[in-house]
C-alpha cells in the first residue's frame, strides 16, 4: 500500500491559519476520494486522550521552561503513535494544526530554549521523520496581534508579548529557509479567497 502524506499548518498565534484548515481538508478529500482514503484531521498538542488532557496542561499552567519542552514531545510521541503513524501507514493522509516546527518557534523562540535540546528530543522521539508539507502562515506580528485582540479568552502563549512573537516569527522563518523543499510560506496578510487560490496551487502541485 503506498503511504499516506502528512500536512502540517503553522503559523504564529493570529496568522490566521485556523481559518482555512477545515476548508483544506476539504479540498483534500476531494481530491483523494477516487482512491478510496480519507484526510485524518488532528492538532497539537493534542490528538489523542491524553495529547488532549495534555494540551489543557501546556496551555494554561505556568511551568518550567524544560517542563513545558518535554510535555510537548511526550504529547507528540503519543500522537505519532495512535495517531499519525497508523493514518499514514493506511494510506490516509493527515492535516495537523502544528507539529514540531511550532515546539521549535515557540519554546526555542520565543522562550528561548537552547536548540540543541530541542534537536535532541526531535530526535528521540522522531527519528527522521517529518511532514512531507508545511503551510506556515507568515504575517507581521502588529497584524497578529490585532487579530489575537479580537479573539476569544487568551490561552498563556496568547497573552505573550509582540517581542515573544516577534521572536517566535523568526524562528519559523529560519527554520522554512533551511528547509525550503518541505514549507510553503504564505503570505497571510491577503484575503481569505486570495489564500485560498494559492493554497488551491500549493495542493495542486503538490
Amino acid at each position: 500500500m503506498v503511504r499516506g502524506k502528512f500536512i502540517t499548518f503553522e503559523g504564529i498565534d493570529g496568522a490566521g491559519k485556523t481559518t482555512h484548515l477545515d476548508w483544506f481538508r476539504q479540498q483534500l478529500a476531494a481530491k483523494l476520494a477516487p482512491s478510496g482514503h480519507a484526510v485524518v484531521m488532528t492538532r497539537e498538542p493534542g490528538g489523542t486522550p491524553l495529547g488532549e488532557t495534555l494540551r489543557g496542561i501546556l496551555l494554561d499552567q505556568p511551568m518550567d521552561l524544560e517542563t513545558e519542552a518535554l510535555l510537548m514531545f511526550a504529547a507528540r510521541r503519543e500522537h505519532l503513535a495512535q495517531v499519525i503513524e497508523p493514518a499514514l501507514s493506511r494510506g490516509d493522509w493527515v492535516l495537523s494544526d502544528r507539529f514540531t516546527d511550532a515546539t521549535f518557534a515557540y519554546q526555542g523562540g520565543g522562550r528561548g530554549l537552547p536548540r540543541d535540546k530541542l534537536e535532541a528530543l526531535e530526535r528521540w522521539v522522531q527519528g527522521g521523520f517529518q511532514p512531507d508539507l508545511t503551510v506556515l502562515f507568515d504575517v507581521p506580528t502588529e497584524t497578529a496581534n490585532e487579530r489575537r485582540s479580537a479573539a476569544r479568552a487568551p490561552d498563556k502563549f496568547e497573552r505573550e508579548s509582540e517581542t515573544f512573537f516577534a521572536r517566535t516569527r523568526g524562528e519559523y522563518l529560519r527554520r522554512a529557509a533551511e528547509s525550503p523543499q518541505r514549507f510553503a510560506v504564505v503570505d497571510a496578510t491577503r484575503t481569505i479567497e486570495d489564500i485560498r487560490k494559492e493554497l488551491e496551487q500549493t495542493i495542486a502541485s503538490f
